[in-house]
Order: C-alpha cells, then sequence, then structure tokens
C-alpha cells in the first residue's frame, strides 16, 4: 500500500481491484502533480478514507472479491457523513448505472475504458476550483457562490456536490427561463445522454430536497413535457 506525501499536493485514494489498471491511474495522476494511494478492495478503501481523509476518491463501481461493491463503499461513506469528492468508474452507460451511482451518493462517473485525458480533465474539474472570483449569484433569498460552490438560503449554508452544483449555477445564470432536458444535459453534463431525462429529475429531486428545506418556497418548477424553470410562485 502507497502512503500519502505530505507536501500539500492534493491525494487521490484510487479503489481498484484492477492492479494494472490502478497503477497506470497511479502513473497518470503523479505526473499531473497529484499523490496517489491504492486501495484493492472496499474494506481497504473505506480504512484509507478514514485514516487518508483523501482530496478525491476514484472507485471501482464493480469491486470484486471483497463482498462489497464500489456502490455499497461510496453509500457508507455518505452515510458517515464524508464529503470528499467521489467519482465512480463505469463499465455499462445505462441510466440504471447512472442513477444508481447518483443515489449512492457520487459526485460523478467515468465510462471505462479508461482515458487518461479525460479522465485528468475530470480530476482537475474537482480539484483544481477557479479561485479568481468571489462572484455569487441571487435569485430571491437563494445565493450560490461561485468560489466555494455552496448555496445559502434563509441563513442556512447548503454543500452541493460538483453536478448538483453546476446544474443550480446554470438554472442561476437562466432566471424565469424555461429550459428544456436536452439544454441541460449539453450545457450541464456536457455530452448526449441519448434523450434521457431520468438523471436530471434525480439530481432536481435531491437539489429540492437541499435548497427547499424547512418550507422554504419552491424555486425550482417543472414545466410538464419540456423541462425546468427557476421562478418564484
Amino acid at each position: 500500500m502507497q502512503s500519502a506525501p505530505l507536501d500539500g499536493n492534493p491525494c487521490v485514494l484510487l479503489v481498484e481491484t484492477d492492479e494494472s489498471l490502478a497503477q497506470r491511474m497511479s502513473l497518470d495522476l503523479i505526473e499531473a502533480g497529484y499523490h496517489t494511494v491504492i486501495a484493492t478492495d472496499a474494506p481497504s478503501g473505506w480504512h484509507q478514507a478514514c485514516e487518508l481523509q483523501p482530496a478525491m476518491m476514484v472507485v471501482d463501481q464493480s469491486l470484486s472479491g471483497s463482498g462489497e461493491s464500489g456502490l455499497s463503499l461510496c453509500t457508507r461513506l455518505r452515510k458517515a457523513g464524508s464529503r470528499v469528492p467521489l467519482l465512480l468508474l463505469i463499465a455499462r452507460d445505462t441510466i440504471e448505472d447512472r442513477v444508481a451511482c447518483l443515489e449512492a451518493g457520487a459526485d460523478d462517473f467515468f465510462l471505462k475504458p479508461y482515458r487518461a485525458d479525460a479522465f485528468l480533465q475530470m480530476v482537475r474539474l474537482y480539484l483544481e476550483p477557479d479561485t479568481n472570483t468571489s462572484e455569487q449569484l441571487r435569485f430571491g433569498d437563494l445565493a450560490l457562490d461561485l468560489t466555494t460552490r455552496r448555496a445559502m438560503r434563509g441563513g442556512r449554508v447548503i454543500d452541493l456536490t460538483m453536478k448538483e452544483f453546476e446544474l443550480l449555477k446554470y438554472l442561476m445564470t437562466h432566471p424565469r427561463e424555461v429550459l428544456t432536458r436536452e439544454q441541460i444535459l449539453e450545457n450541464v453534463w456536457g455530452y448526449d445522454f441519448l434523450g434521457e431525462s431520468n438523471v436530471i429529475e434525480v439530481y432536481i429531486r435531491y437539489l429540492r430536497l437541499k435548497i427547499e428545506d424547512e418550507g422554504d418556497k419552491r424555486l425550482i418548477q417543472t414545466v410538464r413535457g419540456v423541462g425546468y424553470v427557476l421562478r418564484e410562485s
């Protein structure tokens, strides 16, 4: 097992049973300036996550040989209160797999086969946020800090996953404008989801639970058959 050096660079914990793939990913991350720790099953991944408090975790959805899947590991981490960015590696690009990843608490997912450039781009998105701005977006009593990626409403600070942040940011930059599912998929996810809206609905549900807590007025409205709009009722 590798240990994480202490020079301040972000540590990425890889939980992957395929040792060849894990080593390849590790080398690419090291060359990009990150530190890596490899865990070969879910129990050791859990132990390293608790011990190291990594900056990010990359977990294979289909961990084998440990009796626990990558999905259940993510679920367990979230239930324990972990807010570390979680990226799940998935082998199949189906709506069921995508929704399962999101419901397990993953921030995002990466479709195999492994492609170094695309993978590193996704890692950078989570670990190297733009700190050159302190701008906030506002709509009514809802504010979104673009630096901390947190929302604020009614005196509450609301933690968001990366995709929840991107979705809310897109809605708040187009207030009162009806946005189609296709527009949301293209601008938030950046690639074609074959016209399926289930993933959006999952995220909208999570966002509503977070920003409409304690009886707050609903802001994200459903336009049946079209998409969604940010507006006050």
